[in-house]
């Protein structure tokens, strides 16, 4: 069988990677495979619904922290916009908290990127043919880890603390009062077991709860 042989219809894949060189080698390496083509690549979280409305892949592989919004946020939108796709959460931050998020969010499949790409190349497959793939020991770390302890609101709360915000900034933001802010910021951090909100975001964000 020559090695550039296609089979009729070959799985087609959408690829989101923030990261240029590692982007490429995934869609070089995917598109030697005989029965997968790549066929669109983003670079942005903001850019994968409408790079799968244009390119109706069967599977997205997406990376967590991308630019814009997340892969998981994607992964959710992808799950109401382009429902036939099936998504597989592909990420270095083997997380429990975000193989919780993933899967809430309609994911298919988690990885971590350490594995050889005949093994992403085989979970792409079976995810296409309604398998759930995860990465054994990333299960077996969420079950024990529990569910998030922080509300919807107290997360929105931690990720708007970023970058030095003040509480009036955040209340601005967030359309809340200051006293409020303060009342979810201190319960954010109790429930982290940390000694400021800083502290608390960055637990937070370790645990893949943000």
């Amino acid at each position: 069988m020559p090695r550039d042989y296609r089979p009729a219809k070959s799985i087609r894949v959408l690829l989101a990677e923030d990261q240029g060189m590692m982007r490429g080698a995934l869609a070089l390496l995917l598109g030697l495979e005989q029965d997968i083509e790549v066929v669109a690549q983003v670079a942005a979280g903001d850019a994968i619904v409408d790079a799968a409305l244009e390119s109706r892949p069967d599977v997205a592989l997406l990376d967590i922290e991308l630019p814009g919004i997340s892969g998981l946020d994607a992964a959710a939108l992808l799950r109401d916009e382009v429902p036939d796709c099936r998504v597989l959460i592909l990420t270095t931050f083997g997380r429990p908290g975000y193989l919780r998020r993933a899967m809430e969010a309609g994911a298919a499949g988690f990885l971590v990127k350490d594995g050889p790409v005949e093994e992403l190349a085989t979970c792409i497959r079976r995810v296409l043919t309604g398998e759930t793939v995860v990465d054994p020991a990333l299960a077996a770390a969420a079950l024990s880890a529990g569910p998030s302890p922080l509300t919807a609101r107290e997360c929105d709360v931690l990720k708007a603390s970023a970058d030095g915000a003040t509480i009036a900034d955040i209340a601005a933001k967030l359309h809340l009062s200051e006293s409020t802010v303060r009342n979810y910021l201190s319960s954010a951090i109790g429930k982290t077991g940390t000694r400021n909100r800083m502290e608390a975001m960055r637990e937070a964000r370790q645990q893949g709860w943000l």
